[in-house]
């Protein structure tokens, strides 16, 4: 089943949330983003890494990787690229991998999720790590993630979702027309993202504080086009 995406339109309101207004945002955060952001987002950071070096997968895609703050926490048989599309956020990437020296890292590369360059099934799993909140277009970035993962890949995303406590999603949603101005939406609806998904859960669970930030491991399903294949494949045996 595809998700349902009515053409990648807005589903999520974007309430002004748009790649220049996403640009701005970060090209204020880029020189503090680690000191603010770094220890609060953390056990989210290492709870996503650690699940990909577990687990069987070598080529690796981090969506939104920023400052690069996880990629010394790959293990070093990893391969991983990582995008973003902040300028001043890849240069603190890149000045943190040549610092550290990190054999892992494969590429760091300037581009809009929505909207990748790479070819179909070019890594064995994709993360994306406190991004569905900023992207104008969430579910557009979901159908980019599963394009670019090989079937039956792991696709990671760790994220604020919508509270299920009444006085948090009145102040979730009362802040929603800021999103433009502080670069995220609050108030991102769990089940709406897990319906347009359209992919098996493997696992969930929370992360950071207060349980508003969550883990979803999914598997990638094989898109309609590749079905057929697969089907007649095991007809055949």
């Amino acid at each position: 089943m595809e998700p349902v995406t009515k053409k990648h339109g807005p589903i999520f309101g974007n309430h002004g949330v748009d790649l220049a207004s996403v640009r701005r945002a970060y090209r204020r955060y880029a020189g503090v983003y680690d000191l603010v952001f770094g220890a609060v987002f953390e056990s989210g950071r290492r709870a996503a890494v650690e699940l990909l070096n577990g687990i069987s997968c070598r080529r690796i895609l981090e969506v939104g990787v920023g400052t690069g703050l996880s990629l010394p926490a790959y293990r070093r048989d990893k391969r991983i690229v990582g995008i973003d599309v902040s300028t001043e956020m890849l240069d603190r990437a890149r000045q943190r991998a040549a610092a550290r020296g990190l054999p892992q890292l494969e590429a760091l590369l300037e581009m809009d999720a929505q909207d990748m360059d790479f070819p179909d099934n070019s890594f064995d799993a994709v993360v994306a790590m406190y991004v569905l909140s900023v992207v104008p277009n969430p579910e557009r970035l979901l159908a980019e993630m599963q394009r670019v993962c090989v079937p039956g890949g792991d696709i990671i995303v760790v994220n604020h979702f919508a509270s299920e406590h009444r006085l948090a999603r009145l102040l979730e949603r009362a802040m929603a027309p800021l999103s433009a101005t502080i670069g995220f939406r609050p108030d991102l609806e769990l089940k709406t993202m897990i319906e347009l998904a359209g992919m098996e859960i493997v696992e969930t669970r929370d992360t950071n504080l207060f349980g508003g930030w969550k883990l979803i491991r999914f598997r990638n399903r094989a898109r309609l086009s590749e079905r057929p294949r697969a089907i007649a494949g095991a007809a055949l045996r």
